[in-house]
């Protein structure tokens, strides 16, 4: 076991210990436990992007200024122990697939269809105009917040959004809380795609082509049995180097609608709470924002090593997003 993996492992006994004794006295899981053992959360600045970092090594880039991919995204990603859980971007010829490579880059949120611009295959603009709030960090977490400006291919403006980005340490791995408010002073509308809502490409050797697999929370495992169905959650993850990584796609259960699971084999899994027609062909979903309506998506992304034969307790890593979530449902 090297250096990083035994703190890992250290630091999750003492998280759930931590989750443990919360729980037992009814209280929120983050206000208890040893606050000075937790890993120093950080973010540094660079031209066009954000590296995250967790006791000085970097575990993701937050990237919001490409020449090829005009939409912010998670690139680089990286469980406890330092192991990559995204695919390598770009992908590497010979080593992973090559499909998607602007449209995959690592976790992302997009739109086939917003208001008629197709921000999924980049063929529209979303543009970052500023940090709303500083990045901060601490023990344990942090965070930070953007506005975005949606546009379309010819520069006229959609709407904008705001996102809240935090990190945390928990028991299960590193939480990535996405929350993103959507508002304009016109009206606009989200269309029925299976391209919408947050997606993400796991590491080549982890897909279920290549020995890993899928799971939900229903049971269900792999693109046969998942694609197009609604769940809470949905675990991508396999063994690499003896450990078992992965990512697991989490639903916020206060968005205005269950998501249903656009799942592939090759590696590839996103949460749309759109695609009625497109995954269930049913009637055709067209969601209405009216003019200085605040309309809310919200989702989790937890990012997980364990030993091999330990894999983490998603159910109970899902009802620790929900309660952590439940001070911000205002």
């Amino acid at each position: 076991m090297t250096g990083n993996m035994r703190w890992g492992f250290l630091t999750r006994c003492l998280l759930q210990m931590a989750l443990a004794c919360a729980l037992a006295a009814g209280l929120s899981p983050v206000v208890c436990g040893a606050i000075d053992k937790l890993p120093q959360v950080e973010f540094r600045t660079a031209t066009g992007s954000v590296i995250v970092t967790v006791d000085g090594q970097p575990i993701a880039t937050y990237i919001y200024e490409d020449e090829k991919i005009p939409r912010p995204y998670f690139a680089h990603v990286k469980a406890p122990g330092g192991i990559q859980v995204t695919r390598n971007h770009p992908p590497v010829e010979g080593v992973d697939r090559t499909d998607h490579d602007t449209m995959h880059p690592g976790i992302w949120m997009a739109f086939g269809d917003l208001d008629g611009a197709d921000i999924w295959r980049n063929k529209a603009r979303v543009i970052q105009e500023e940090f709303v709030k500083k990045s901060t960090g601490g023990p344990g977490n942090g965070a930070f917040a953007v506005r975005r400006r949606y546009e379309r291919a010819d520069g006229t403006s959609i709407c904008h959004e705001v996102c809240r980005l935090t990190l945390l340490v928990r028991p299960f791995g590193y939480l990535l809380q996405w929350d993103s408010t959507f508002s304009a002073g016109k009206e606009f509308y989200f269309g029925d795609q299976e391209e919408m809502g947050l997606g993400m490409r796991v590491t080549t050797p982890i897909s279920v082509q290549k020995g890993g697999r899928m799971i939900d929370a229903a049971g269900r495992r792999n693109e046969r049995e998942i694609w197009g169905n609604t769940a809470d959650w949905c675990d991508y993850s396999g063994t690499v180097d003896g450990r078992h990584i992965g990512m697991t796609l989490m639903c916020h259960p206060g968005n205005f609608r269950p998501c249903w699971l656009h799942s592939r084999d090759y590696g590839f899994v996103a949460a749309n709470p759109f695609g009625r027609r497109a995954f269930r062909k049913g009637k055709p979903s067209k969601v209405f924002v009216k003019p200085g309506e605040q309309f809310r998506l919200r989702f989790g992304v937890l990012i997980h090593a364990d030993p091999e034969d330990q894999p983490p307790d998603l159910k109970a890593a899902y009802a620790d997003y929900v309660q952590l979530t439940r001070s911000t449902d205002n």
